[in-house]
């Protein structure tokens, strides 16, 4: 069966957020706070002032991303002019290994180039090696100029990929 890349359907909001959620739960050494939780599981609140993309097989969600392309949005991390962000990037456990990462990247930055974006941005964990793997892969490069330090000892590393 092929996996189907689009946005997220009023019907998969729920099943997107379980996705994520327990991607996330999964990460070695990962304490999410109730909030952070909270955020990961509510897709509905990240349509708006986002675009949320699902990786589909069947009628089954393997996969979801977060596509913000307005500095402005709530959900930017401090976007500049003309760049777009991935975040909350997440696939099922059991989808792993399939290119579903990878293909969810990949529209991210389709959608950010027929936006018009020069720049794509993602802040990631030390504990996300295999997302590391897949965005290096589509050219992204460590950008330690952006991180953002949430706690003491607890960093968002920061990823850049010129877009032109």
């Amino acid at each position: 069966m092929t996996v189907e890349i689009r946005p997220v359907a009023a019907h998969e909001l729920g099943e997107a957020g379980d996705v994520t959620l327990a991607a996330y739960r999964t990460l070695p050494g990962q304490v999410l706070s109730d909030a952070y939780a909270a955020d990961l599981r509510d897709v509905a609140a990240r349509t708006t002032g986002a675009t949320v993309l699902v990786a589909v097989e069947g009628d089954r969600v393997l996969g979801c991303a977060t596509l913000v392309t307005d500095p402005a949005s709530a959900w930017s991390e401090s976007l500049a002019p003309g760049e777009v962000g991935v975040r909350m990037l997440g696939v099922a456990p059991e989808a792993r290994g399939r290119g579903v990462g990878t293909a969810l990247v990949e529209a991210c930055l389709g959608r950010g180039r027929a936006a018009g974006a020069t720049r794509a941005v993602l802040h990631s964990t030390a504990s996300m090696t295999a997302a590391h793997r897949i965005y290096e892969r589509a050219g992204f490069r460590r950008a330690p100029e952006r991180d953002v330090v949430l706690s003491p000892g607890f960093r968002l590393m920061a990823f850049t990929l010129d877009l032109g």
